[in-house]
Formats: C-alpha cells, structure tokens, sequence
C-alpha cells in the first residue's frame, strides 16, 4: 500500500497493477485512488473497464496496442476475471513488453501465486495483498473515525461493537455511519447504542446459536434460525456456518489442550484474539467427541438434502433439536 501512496504521490506509475485479497473495502478504495491519478476526470476515451469471467484476453491486448487519444496513456481495469488462477498465459507473455502508453490495473478476490500472469506482474509491476485487516489495525481505524466525529468510545464498547460487525471494513464503515446518525447529538458511543442500531451478523447469530446448542436452550437455538430463515438466510448455508462453526471449535478445543493461550490459539485459527476468547469458553461446553459428531451430522445432513432424502429447512432444524435437547453433559475430552 506505501508503494501505491508512493506511486501516485511522484506520479510515476507502473504499467500494470495488482490489487489482490479478501479486504474488498480497502482494495475498492486504492483502486479508486489509482484510477483518479491514472485518467484524467471525464475521460471516457482512454478508460476501459472490463468485469468478471469470460473476458478475452486478444481483446484486451488489442486495446493496450491502440494508441490513447489526447492523453498521456490508455488504462484498463480488469475485475474479478480469474486470470491469476488459469487462462492468463498470453497476457503474461504481452506484460513482457507491453506498450509504452498503457497502464493495466487487475483487481482480483484470489490469486495463484504460482500463477505466470502473478509471476509477469511481480516482475513488471506492482502486486498489493488486501488481507483481513489485523485487530489492532481495525482498532486504530475505528478509533480515528471516532475522533473525527468527535465523540468517544471506551475499550469494551469498541470490542462489542467489533463482536456486533465482525471483521469486515465494509460493513464495520456501514455500521459506524448508522452509529454517528444515531448518536448525533452524543459525545460519547455506548454499548447500548450499539446494541440499539447495529445489525448482528450471520456468523455472531451462528455463534450465538451454537451456544444455545451447547447450553441446552433449544427455544432460543430455535428461534434464532427461524430468524435466519426469516431474514432469507438459506437453510444451507445455515448448515454451513453450523458445521464451520463446530469445525473451530474442535480446533480451539485441541489447541487449547496443547496448552495454548487465547492469542496463539486465535493466530492459528484465524479468530481474532477479541474473539478467540469466547470460542475457548464456548469450546468448553462441548467433549471432543460430540464436537466430531457434530461435524458428521452435519456432512450426514448435507449429503441427504442434496440427494433428495430430506428438505433443507427440516434437516437444519432436526440437527438443531438434536444437539439441544438438554441430555448432553458438557465434558472437557
């Protein structure tokens, strides 16, 4: 990211740029930055954006060999087009020697990096990971967003409201903006704010539904996935945040076994450490072995839906009732 800022800071650009990962909100956003730089406001004549699968790269090569008109250079955006996992080979070979006047901008969620068309743009340009931003990094960003509207938040209303939005800057910069309406005429956010206007995600009610399981509060297990259901959340990906979500536990359950504290263990799975402690106590409601059972009940449920055997929205809920219905005793193997 220093190495765009730098970039487009001396105006001196590459011929081809990368933005890759799975943080949409900050790739969106340097690629915006770099399109402003790169074409000049208005122009339509030298800018060319090309979207999703399909895309034929003799096409773009085309393009990139037709001189600009009344511009320093022609740039071409190309979105999401799975070039950096097959059927990039003949752009690899043009960013070789590309034409003097093009500038080539890729944005993609997933790259190969063993990829020739990753390998052309690591030797001939630029290639930015847009990574899930750290806990301290979102920590930060919040908390200057905070200070800009010129109103406070205390530690553990900042960790609520992380555990209400998740990870994602997208939705953490959707969210905050409902919070600043809300409390308009407040200098300082609470946690009751946050609880009044910002929307729970599908992984926390996951979480939270999956502690009902494990608590033995069928009703509220219930309700929280007709929530779900209402919300027009389908049963299968339902299921699959059920099963994903007994899949983290049994790796926190086994970490923790290891002697692992709440910080490693959150390295290890990918959990935030704001997070990871609450999988470790919810892990601890379950034995190993009905955190495995849980996962094949799960696949089972699956593999019966998809052949016909059973309707999704019942499979779903018979599982539920399954781990429910209170005749489990919380174990620590």
């Amino acid at each position: 990211m220093q190495q765009l800022l730098e970039d487009m800071k001396k105006k001196q650009f590459r011929q081809v740029y990368l933005l890759y990962g799975q943080e949409a909100y900050l790739k969106n956003q340097y690629r915006d930055k770099l399109k402003e730089a790169l074409v000049q406001d208005g122009d339509t004549m030298n800018f060319t954006v090309f979207k999703g699968k399909n895309i034929n790269p003799g096409e773009i090569i085309d393009l990139a060999e037709t001189m600009p008109f009344l511009a320093e250079r022609r740039v071409i955006l190309i979105e999401d087009s799975g070039f950096f996992k097959k059927g990039g080979e003949q752009l690899a070979d043009y960013l070789k020697e590309p034409a003097s006047t093009v500038c080539i901008l890729f944005t993609e969620s997933e790259v190969d990096k063993r990829n020739r068309l990753f390998k052309a743009v690591k030797d001939n340009g630029c290639a930015v990971e847009f990574a899930t931003q750290d806990e301290t990094t979102l920590k930060r960003w919040i908390l200057g967003r905070v200070k800009k509207e010129n109103k406070a938040i205390s530690s553990s209303g900042l960790d609520f409201f992380l555990q209400k939005t998740g990870s994602d800057m997208e939705n953490i910069s959707r969210e905050m903006e409902k919070l600043f309406c809300y409390t308009l005429k407040k200098d300082t956010i609470t946690e009751a704010d946050i609880e009044a206007v910002c929307t729970h995600q599908v992984t926390s009610q996951i979480f939270d539904m999956v502690e009902a399981i494990a608590m033995g509060r069928q009703q509220q297990a219930l309700k929280l996935y007709y929530d779900l259901l209402a919300l027009k959340e389908p049963a299968m990906r339902i299921l699959f945040l059920i099963g994903r979500q007994f899949n983290l536990l049994l790796q926190v359950k086994e970490l923790k076994a290891k002697g692992y504290d709440n910080r490693k263990i959150g390295e290890k799975t990918g959990l935030h450490s704001f997070i990871a402690g609450k999988y470790v106590s919810q892990a601890a409601r379950f034995r190993k072995e009905e955190l495995r059972e849980a996962l094949e009940a799960c696949v089972s449920t699956d593999e019966a839906v998809k052949s016909g055997r059973l309707n999704d929205t019942m499979g779903v809920e018979l599982l539920i009732v399954r781990y429910s219905s209170g005749g489990r005793t919380p174990g620590r193997a």
